[in-house]
């Protein structure tokens, strides 16, 4: 089910009504799709003073072929405005952030996108410099919510020594790939990853598992990491079987029917598999009813398909060393993990589960070379949430910042920028696919 409100607040007639009205105002958002340029217009560079990112940002950005300015021109439209913070080491240097966003607020391009650069708290020098880091996130997350027209607004954190590390990152965040993401916090380790040999196909060579993708995200999660070069290993439950054919064949990938939850399923699977560079756990399900009313069979379901069976997958995994050096593990969590929801106790549990396994085994996985990241989608168009309540469903789709709900795409593109050669030092992060949502903000 399309969302009709939006295309009625795009049309002609629409825009006056919503503007009269005060009405949410759902902008067309700029997606990706291949041969398109990084950016659709030129970039905005600004830093504070002793900024140690500005520069290579600069000229990656010009090797990428974005037109880069380090002077806001009267009247121009930019399509990113990108500031190096990690100058600032006292409150006090705060205002250089006002002085470069405030007279260029209102010169973002619709589907803009602002990005500010900052040294990880947890790294600073002094108790000041931490306290001004932190300061940030107020930032970067009110501008999110104030400059309209689908311009999205991140914090990246880059440690000391992981300023070659930005590229994968600033890519995915500049472009179409990230229209969904606003309001995150990323955080980028030190160290220097390899570049793909192709930004427009970062993944070639590179074989993926993705569970859960006979249909929905799990089946963009397919098609995306095809387009972008890797062999893909579509699996699902049997009873899914003709669906996940289809998704195998649109991406000329390997079809794997399985029921992750049966008691031999992770030494089955290892048994089919020579080594995976990326494993991505989306498969789950959902058995909604509040706790007070749920009976202990929906609990136990949830809980192993969505969290326990991706405990036993990976360590078996990596127990027999069938995920590479150098390998992404990427889970799927859930806003619900994060706020909560009522009447999904089970579900919330489990992912939320999702994101202490990616924080808990991330410092494990560093020591053998793979990272390990989860995304956590807010509401996104698919069959299961057209067939919500149509009150549920419309708030689902307007409360966020971008006044709309995301698409499946969204999802599977934070997914691949994760698993690109140049996201090698991103891991234990979970970044929310919500449109920043007011929910868990």
């Amino acid at each position: 089910m399309g969302d009709r409100y939006a295309s009625f607040a795009n049309s002609g007639m629409g825009r006056g009504v919503v503007k009269r009205l005060g009405l949410p105002d759902p902008p067309r958002l700029r997606r990706f799709s291949p041969g398109t340029p990084l950016t659709d217009g030129p970039v905005l560079l600004g830093a504070a003073d002793g900024g140690r990112l500005a520069g290579t940002v600069g000229k990656l950005l010009e090797a990428a072929g974005v037109e880069v300015s380090e002077t806001a021109a009267d009247g121009a439209r930019y399509a990113a405005l990108v500031f190096d913070a990690t100058g600032i080491t006292d409150s006090a240097q705060l205002r250089a952030l006002y002085d470069f966003f405030h007279p260029v607020a209102r010169s973002g391009r619709t589907s803009g996108r602002v990005v500010v650069l900052g040294t990880p708290p947890s790294s600073a020098a002094t108790p000041r410099e931490a306290t001004a880091q932190r300061a940030l996130e107020g930032l970067t997350r009110s501008i999110g919510k104030e400059f309209g027209r689908g311009i999205t607004a991140q914090l990246v954190y880059v440690e000391p020594g992981g300023e070659t590390a930005v590229e994968s990152t600033l890519r995915f965040l500049l472009s179409g790939r990230s229209a969904y993401v606003s309001g995150q916090v990323i955080g980028i380790g030190a160290g220097t990853p390899a570049a793909p040999a192709d930004w427009d196909r970062p993944l070639a060579g590179k074989t993926v598992l993705v569970t859960g993708a006979a249909r929905g995200i799990g089946a963009a999660i397919a098609r995306v990491f095809a387009r972008d070069g890797a062999e893909v290993i579509a699996l699902d439950i049997p009873a899914a079987g003709d669906a996940l054919a289809t998704v195998a064949n649109d991406v000329r990938g390997r079809a794997l029917q399985l029921d992750l939850t049966a008691a031999d399923a992770p030494q089955r699977l290892a048994e089919r598999l020579t080594g995976l560079d990326i494993i991505v756990h989306n498969a789950g399900i959902t058995r909604d009813k509040t706790i007070a009313r749920m009976d202990e069979s929906r609990w136990d379901s949830v809980i192993d398909v969505n969290l326990s069976s991706q405990e036993r997958i990976n360590d078996l995994l990596l127990e027999q060393g069938l995920i590479n050096s150098g390998g992404r593990i990427i889970g799927v969590s859930s806003m619900a993990g994060i706020a909560g929801n009522r009447g999904q106790t089970n579900y919330a549990t489990s992912k939320a589960g999702v994101i202490g396994l990616v924080q808990s085994m991330a410092p494990v996985l560093a020591d053998r070379n793979i990272t390990i990241n989860a995304v956590a989608p807010g509401f996104i168009e698919t069959a299961m949430t057209a067939k919500m309540p149509l009150f549920l469903r419309e708030a689902g789709r307007r409360m966020n910042s971008l006044s709309q709900g995301g698409l499946p795409v969204d999802v599977a593109e934070t997914i691949a920028w994760f698993a690109s050669p140049g996201s090698a030092t991103i891991t234990g992060n979970v970044v929310r696919v919500c449109g920043q949502s007011l929910l868990g903000a």
